[in-house]
Parts: structure tokens; sequence; C-alpha cells
């Protein structure tokens, strides 16, 4: 692995386990390396975070390095991102100083940059993330783009192997009801991940909530090479039989991209039964119940589920400090 992290397509599936392996051994304290000492990690958050800022704050501090956390346009200048632009709008800064001036001071940047959910033939290109790639002259990490979440696929791939193992297992991605369309990284991520590791993987999804169909295309040749499969089912509760990973994820539809209320409109329908509760988690095959987080609780899924022996979510949320502690070691030598 060198370079950048922006999505795991680029990576063999002989580097993804060794970064799980990686993991596990910071995890169990095996590994007390100190790769970024008397270094440091910028951190750009465009959105609001959680579990992302907190685990790289702390990883970047336990390898024994310093994180700088910016906000472009709360704590730093607001950015411009497309090649071209005549700044005489709301935008102070180009990318392509700001990330070259970040270079100077540290070894590498993370970056966070949501889906604005309005024109997808751009978003799904990712123009913010392949901008910062574009300028910059460190290792730039993906903590969210508008196409990919690597780190918490990385993440849910470690909390697969821990919980059931190494091998091929079978994998239900369902997507859920939530009241307003979110965005596809997870579930990308999600999808293409398992697929490099050789899972079995199902999506569930109704009619008009498909993933991107060159994803999509992408994680079939992958499941291919690996040994796994995938299958695309639009009827939630055979997804669920025998299944022994569930993750639940709700995003929005290609149809409405930008027509937010008639996306809200059309996923009405769905709200009761899109949702994983005790008796579709009774037809599984004693299934592990993930989600990336923050989740709505009896709306994406039931406090039975969640709340339940067979829940790993705080499990899988821990494991992101463990892999993004992997990702900076290999990155920085």
């Amino acid at each position: 692995m060198h370079g950048d992290f922006l999505s795991t397509a680029g990576l063999s599936r002989d580097e993804l386990e060794s970064l799980i392996e990686s993991a596990l051994r910071f995890k169990s304290g095996t590994d007390q390396s100190k790769p970024l000492a008397a270094k440091s990690v910028a951190l750009v958050f465009f959105n609001p975070s959680l579990r992302t800022r907190a685990s790289m704050q702390i990883g970047v501090y336990e390898l024994g390095g310093n994180a700088v956390v910016l906000e472009p346009g709360g704590t730093s200048w607001t950015l411009e991102h497309r090649e071209g632009a005549v700044m005489d709008g709301d935008k102070t800064e180009h990318v392509a100083e700001f990330v070259r001036v970040l270079g100077r001071y540290g070894v590498a940047i993370g970056v966070r940059t949501f889906a604005a959910l309005k024109n997808w033939d751009e978003e799904r290109t990712d123009p913010i993330l392949n901008a910062f790639a574009k300028y910059s002259d460190v290792p730039i990490i993906n903590l969210e783009s508008a196409m990919h979440h690597p780190c918490q696929a990385m993440a849910d791939m470690m909390t697969v192997r821990e919980k059931l193992g190494s091998g091929r297992k079978r994998v239900l991605l369902t997507w859920a009801w939530h009241p307003k369309p979110l965005p596809m990284a997870v579930p990308n991520s999600f999808a293409l991940a398992a697929a490099q590791m050789g899972h079995d993987l199902l999506i569930a999804q109704p009619k008009g909530y498909e993933l991107d169909d060159e994803l999509i295309s992408e994680t079939r040749k992958h499941a291919g090479a690996a040994g796994g499969s995938v299958t695309v089912l639009n009827d939630i509760d055979e997804a669920f039989d025998g299944a022994e990973v569930v993750y639940a994820k709700s995003w929005g539809s290609r149809k409405f991209y930008g027509a937010t209320e008639k996306d809200i409109a059309e996923r009405a329908q769905y709200r009761s039964q899109w949702i994983v509760d005790e008796g579709k988690m009774a037809r599984t095959n004693s299934a592990i119940f993930m989600h990336c987080l923050p989740v709505r609780r009896n709306v994406i899924v039931t406090d039975g589920v969640i709340d339940s022996p067979s829940s790993v979510v705080i499990d899988e949320a821990e494991n992101r400090l463990h892999v993004q502690k992997a990702i900076l070691k290999e990155l920085i030598h």
C-alpha cells in the first residue's frame, strides 16, 4: 500500500488482510510502535463527526503524533475546489494552496467531505476528495467522501473476522427506511470490501434504490476474483434467510437525487417493512448485527436487536481506531 488511501478498490486481498492483521495487533497491544513520533497529521472536516474525528485524533496520538483538526468555513477558510474557478463568491481559499501548505507542515492529510445530495453525476466522481489528492504531496486518507468510506469498511471487515473467524461468510447489506435520503458512501464501501474479502454478499433494497452501476460492476468483479458472490434482492424477508452478518444502512435514490421531498414521499411506503427487527434476525444463521453509527433506534433497527448479544456495533466502532492506526502506519514510514 502506497500513496493515498481513497478507497479499498486499488488494494489487493493480501493488502486488506495485512491491514486487518496489523489492526488486530494494535488492538491486542502486541504492536506498540510509534511511527508518528514527532510528526503531525492534518484532519480536515467539512462535515460533523464523532467516531471518525475521535478515533483519528486518538489514533494519531497513540502512534506518537499530533493531530491538527481543521473545519473549512469554521476553524479555517472556506474552500474552493473547482479548476479555473473565478473566486468572486463566498469561497476564500483554493484547495491548491490549502493542501500544499498543509503538506509542508504534516506527513498526511485526512479529509471528510460528504455527498451534498444535489448532483449525482458530479458527486459520484468525488470532486473534492480528488482535488485534495491532485494537489497533495503527502498521503491523503479518505475519512468519508461522496462515494466511499474505506476506513469504516476496513473496520467492518475486521469486526467480521474477529467475531466469526476468517473464511467466506453469508453477508447481508440491507437498506432500511430513514426519514430522509442519506449518502451512499458506507454501503458502497461495505459492498466493495465484502466482495474483495471473498464473502457471499447479498444486497437488499427496494426497487429504485440501487447503488451505483459502475460500483456494483466493480464489486461483482472483485467477488469473482476472490471466490465470493454478489446477489441483489428486492425482498427484505427472503434476504435474511441464512445470513451470518446483517449490516443495516439507509441511502438515497439516484432517481430522486437533488429532489429530497420526492425521495421522502417515495420511501414512505417502506417504513414498516424495511427495519431490522427480531423477526427478521430470527431467520438468520445466528447473525451478528452491524451498523456504522449513528443509528436511529426503532427506525433503522429495533431496540431489541441493537441491545441484544448479537449486536456488535460498539466493537465495530472501536475497531475504527485500530484499523486507522494500521492504515497510518502503512502509509507513513
